[in-house]
């Protein structure tokens, strides 16, 4: 199996060798790999790809793993309450 076949975020379909670019043109974070290719912005919000991506990134780059940033995150557009959520009409 080739890197061009091999999807690393599923929700996004976005493929190894498109984040091993990212990388290539200066990406050293999830974030940085986020805006590029848009990996981690599927429904799963980047809980199935971040690790591979934060392993792709240290092998390319040479920082260590655990030196990595995080991705950020943002909040839903709307807060809704709880009881919302819990179908409460009341």
């Amino acid at each position: 199996m080739k890197k061009k076949d091999i999807i690393i975020c599923r929700c996004e379909e976005i493929y190894e060798q498109e984040i091993i670019n990212a990388i290539k043109e200066g990406a050293t974070t999830i974030t940085e790999i986020k805006r590029k290719t848009r990996a981690g912005m599927g429904l799963c919000q980047g809980k199935t790809c971040r690790n591979l991506i934060a392993r792709l990134i240290s092998k390319y780059t040479g920082i260590p793993i655990e030196k990595i940033l995080p991705a950020t995150f943002r909040p839903p557009v709307r807060p809704i309450k709880i009881k919302n959520l819990a179908g409460d009409k009341d």
